[in-house]
């Protein structure tokens, strides 16, 4: 059974720097893909941030975070964590970010949150000026 736990939230002044984890077990090969998505108050639905691929460590990302945001992934045998380096962080920043697994090859880069089928509980970033 895949399990998801993220760590890492805070609160942090404009232009610093967070890591968010997320470690995970039950993954049996390289085949899925792992993604960290956002949801600020108000959103109606959570926001991809970014994605990664396990097989190759491609990656993508929104347009928002390019830049600034780097998603990776250290795979160890039976438990692997997704990290989410985040610097030069904004006030929009804020949200609860979700790590998520996707335990399937695609031919494009999911990013919709139906995409995905499992999910960690979230953790708070908060960004004050």
């Amino acid at each position: 059974q895949v399990q998801l736990v993220e760590t890492g939230g805070h609160s942090v002044q404009a232009g610093g720097s967070l890591r968010l984890s997320c470690t995970s077990s039950g993954f049996t090969d390289a085949n899925y893909f792992e993604a960290w998505f956002r949801q600020a108050p108000g959103m109606k639905e959570r926001e991809v941030i970014a994605v990664i691929y396990a097989g190759n460590e491609n990656t993508a990302y929104t347009d928002s975070v390019k830049g600034r945001f780097t998603i990776s992934l250290d795979r160890v045998i039976g438990k692997n964590t997704l990290y989410l380096q985040m610097d030069g962080l904004k006030i929009e920043d804020t949200a609860m970010y979700y790590c998520a697994a996707l335990l399937e090859y695609r031919q494009y880069m999911p990013t919709r949150p139906t995409d995905f089928t499992y999910w960690g509980q979230g953790t708070q970033v908060t960004v004050s000026s």
